[in-house]
């Protein structure tokens, strides 16, 4: 007897409104992209949230923000991850598994690639900066666990939606601030990295399903 089919990496009742949310996000993206590249130096928005001769963190609060900082770095994501995709493999989510994986290993490839095309550096050349790929990495993170536990819970379209980007801002809010905070990024960069991961997790979920989805119906 064939088993229960496995619970879809996006809900059906989700699907419009994170689309549209990717959609919005990538669009975003492009712009602070064409409105920073090549540029060195912070925006408008960035020396209006953190004046240029503001100083990083101090003790104790920079010790959090090289913890947080930390999450973001090799090692620490390989470690969030492999525990993320273990809880779902436990929860008998396999489809949420692939996602964490994906998902996070597409949005810090996403990133990547955009630095190389925007070119936006800080403290000197060589040192690329837009989008953060630490930011991009937490939220897309917490955005993969969020469709997790929004379909443990049997939430609806609202609560599961706001469930998702509460938890997306939520990550992305504080790996930004770390990133800021230990001047490693500019907050328009930090902006950039939380909306590539709005972009591309829900795109990856969506393909994930279908992949899966394709590949069942042909083994009947």
């Amino acid at each position: 007897m064939p088993g229960r089919p496995a619970r879809p990496a996006l809900l059906p009742g989700l699907r419009a409104w994170l689309g549209l949310t990717a959609v919005l996000a990538a669009v975003v993206v492009v712009v602070l992209g064409v409105l920073f590249a090549g540029r060195s130096r912070p925006g408008t928005l960035d020396a209006w949230l953190v004046p240029p001769t503001a100083d990083s963190v101090r003790p104790p609060w920079r010790r959090v923000a090289l913890t947080i900082d930390f999450l973001g770095e090799p090692a620490g994501s390989v470690l969030l991850v492999a525990a993320a995709a273990a809880v779902c493999l436990l929860l008998r989510r396999p489809r949420a598994a692939v996602l964490v994986v994906s998902g996070s290993a597409l949005t810090v490839g996403a990133g990547t690639l955009l630095k190389h095309l925007v070119g936006r550096t800080i403290h000197g050349p060589g040192n690329l900066s837009y989008p953060s790929g630490h930011t991009a990495f937490l939220t897309a993170l917490a955005l993969a666990l969020a469709l997790l536990a929004a379909d443990r819970l049997r939430l609806g379209r609202a609560r599961g939606t706001l469930l998702v980007l509460g938890a997306a801002l939520a990550a992305g809010a504080v790996m930004g601030w770390a990133e800021v905070a230990l001047s490693a990024h500019y907050p328009t960069d930090a902006v950039g990295g939380w909306c590539t991961a709005l972009a591309v997790v829900p795109a990856t979920a969506w393909l994930v399903d279908r992949v899966a989805d394709d590949g069942r119906w042909q083994r009947r």
